[in-house]
């Protein structure tokens, strides 16, 4: 930050927030269209099937169905879940109008994507609007989860823009494209 309150206030170039919310709205499309599509396909064709071994001991597609987060935890807690993933994906649409920053753009489009795959899925899935089970398929190191959690893209997407943000922060870049000191 500047030591001059009015250079902190200074609105963003406003060619430079168009690029930086396209991006934004980009990057989180196309992770919602592959978590879509990855989610709807697991459910077609692993449905009822034993884990399917992509590389053995390592990799492995088999469908779970998950009430809570990560391992299952806070399973009797859909209902948080959504609401924590719709204010997400608030603060995500809210914070977008100071977007100058290729790296936030692309960490907060990877977040919005995987937030609002998850969040479809706990508003349409079975049992029911806010309590929808989320499907996971992807596995590594064991097929059952026992390892590691079973997760999908949208799962990717969050954890990878997540880490992403917390590098921006570290470097000092601001949402802007300004870097503090």
């Amino acid at each position: 930050m500047s030591s001059d309150p009015a250079a902190d206030e200074a609105p963003v170039d406003p060619v430079l927030r168009r690029r930086g919310v396209l991006l934004l709205a980009g990057i989180a499309a196309v992770v919602l269209a592959i978590d879509l599509a990855t989610k709807i396909a697991a459910v077609a064709t692993l449905e009822g099937r034993d884990p399917v071994t992509v590389i053995d001991g390592f990799f492995y597609l088999t469908l779970l169905r998950n009430p809570g987060a990560a391992w299952s935890m806070a399973t009797g807690y859909t209902w948080v879940l959504t609401i924590v993933a719709v204010v997400v994906v608030g603060v995500i649409i809210r914070i977008a109008r100071k977007l100058a920053s290729v790296g936030w753009a692309i960490g907060l489009g990877l977040v919005l994507g995987g937030a609002l795959g998850n969040l479809i899925d706990r508003f349409f899935r079975s049992p029911g609007p806010m309590r929808g089970h989320v499907v996971d398929m992807l596995a590594v190191f064991s097929p059952d989860g026992s390892v590691f959690p079973v997760f999908n893209i949208a799962d990717s997407g969050i954890v990878c823009g997540g880490i992403l943000l917390v590098l921006m922060a570290l470097r000092g870049v601001e949402i802007d494209g300004r870097v503090g000191g």
